[in-house]
Parts: structure tokens; C-alpha cells; sequence
């Protein structure tokens, strides 16, 4: 019984935070255009000039432009939530009998779903100027997953930001460095034209092998490696930003 409250709490908690967003449409406006802005200054700028071993450069674009989107999306998370701080929601509802930590998770999950908004308006521009893909449903599932488990990740890492910043700048300026990472990665050049130093770096970050394992999964070719380094990466830093949050929640409702 305490487990179907708990769901039935936290698909309030959602709707809520969704109706936030439905409200102010913006947000998803704002965080999609400028992935859609870097893909076509990518595309129609700089594509001539970026040797990458395809004849189509957006299909080796998009996973990148795809995680810059997230990234940037992530940011409006950590806003709302230190705004529900501020006003002394998170007290309002621990009056009630719910558990503490479903307005946490109705914040991530609205995480999760304008994300995923974000990313299917983002491939339906791609299809618009020559996104091409032989994946077959598999592929694109798995595709969704490292999506998904990437935007939980990074949301987790919002949370902490939300909850312990001090101001409404403090909480979305933590997403900046995450929005650079896909620029020092495979996003947009190989890394084998990169200086020794910075390639070092690139590949061994987690936006290479994540940009990696879903760019061989959207042509249909063996994945390699990077998948199972994709999902490393993502598992650990969700499970340790997970663990973090939830004790800085605890000791600020303390």
C-alpha cells in the first residue's frame, strides 16, 4: 500500500511540475533552440571544412547536439527547484503525509520528460535537413535508454546544485561545464585531429563514449566498447549524485 501512495504521490508531484512547464513554454523552447542553432551553424558553417570519414555530417552531429541539449535542459531543473526552496514549498509539503522525497523525484522526472520533448523536436529538425538513420527499433530503444540514463544522471547532479545553492545564478551556472564537455569530445571532430593532450582528455571523458555507443547504434554498426563504458559512466554518476542529494535534502529539511 505504501508503495502506491508513494507512486500516486509522486505522479502528483509531476503533473504539477508539468503544468509548470506547459505554462511557460519557453523553457523547452529556450533549451531546444540553441542545440537546433549550434546543428545548423555545424551543418551549414562549418560541415564543408570538419573531415569526419561520412558524407553526412548531421548524422555524425546529432548524438552530440542531442547531450548539449540535455545539458542545457538540466539547468531549469536545478532553477525550479531552489525557487521551491526559497519559497518554503518543500515545508509546506512535508505537512502533509506523503514521503519526503517525492517532490524530489516529481522535479527529476519533469527532468526527464521535457528532455525527452527537447530531444524529439531536436531529430525531427534533423530529419528536416538530412538525418538519415537504418536503425531498426532495438537500436532506437537502446538509443532512448542511454538518453534517459544520461538526463537522470546530470538531473540528480541539478538536484544537489538546487539544493545547495545561494542564489538563482549559483543554481544553473553548475550546468556551463557540462555544456563544454561535448565540444572537448568526439561531438563534433574525430579525436585523432585533436592535439595529444586534449585527445587524452577527450577520450577518456564520459560524452566520447556516450556520443560513441549512440552514433554506432543509430548507422547499425557494432558498438564496441563504449556502450558498456556509456553505461558506466552514466550508472556511476547517477548512483553517487543520487546518494549526495539525498543527504544534502536530509540535512537542509533537517
Amino acid at each position: 500500500m505504501g508503495k502506491t501512495h508513494f507512486f500516486h504521490d509522486v505522479s502528483v508531484m509531476l503533473g504539477r511540475s508539468m503544468r509548470h512547464i506547459i505554462r511557460s513554454l519557453d523553457t523547452i523552447i529556450t533549451v531546444t533552440i540553441m542545440p537546433i542553432a549550434f546543428m545548423l551553424l555545424f551543418v551549414y558553417v562549418f560541415g564543408g571544412a570538419i573531415q569526419t570519414g561520412t558524407d553526412n555530417y548531421v548524422n555524425y552531429l546529432l548524438p552530440g547536439i542531442l547531450l548539449i541539449a540535455i545539458a542545457s535542459g538540466i539547468a531549469y531543473t536545478s532553477y525550479r527547484l531552489f525557487m521551491d526552496m526559497q519559497r518554503g514549498i518543500f515545508e509546506r509539503f512535508h505537512s502533509m503525509p506523503i514521503s519526503r522525497s517525492v517532490a524530489l523525484w516529481g522535479h527529476v522526472l519533469t527532468s526527464l520528460v521535457s528532455n525527452a520533448i527537447s530531444a524529439v523536436i531536436i531529430i525531427l529538425v534533423a530529419l528536416m535537413i538530412g538525418f538519415r538513420s537504418s536503425a531498426g527499433v532495438l537500436s532506437w530503444l537502446a538509443v532512448a535508454g542511454i538518453l534517459a540514463l544520461f538526463t537522470l544522471a546530470l538531473t540528480w547532479l541539478a538536484v544537489i546544485a538546487g539544493l545547495s545553492a545561494k542564489s538563482v545564478d549559483g543554481a544553473s551556472a553548475f550546468s556551463y561545464p557540462l555544456l563544454f564537455l561535448p565540444f572537448i569530445s568526439s561531438a563534433f571532430v574525430p579525436t585523432e585531429s585533436m592535439r595529444p593532450a586534449v585527445r587524452a582528455f577527450a577520450e577518456h571523458q564520459p560524452v566520447t563514449s556516450i556520443v560513441e555507443a549512440i552514433r554506432a547504434l543509430l548507422a547499425e554498426k557494432p558498438v564496441g566498447n563504449d556502450i558498456w563504458i556509456a553505461l558506466a559512466w552514466c550508472l556511476g554518476i547517477l548512483i553517487v549524485a543520487y546518494i549526495t542529494a539525498m543527504r544534502v535534502y536530509r540535512r537542509k529539511m533537517a
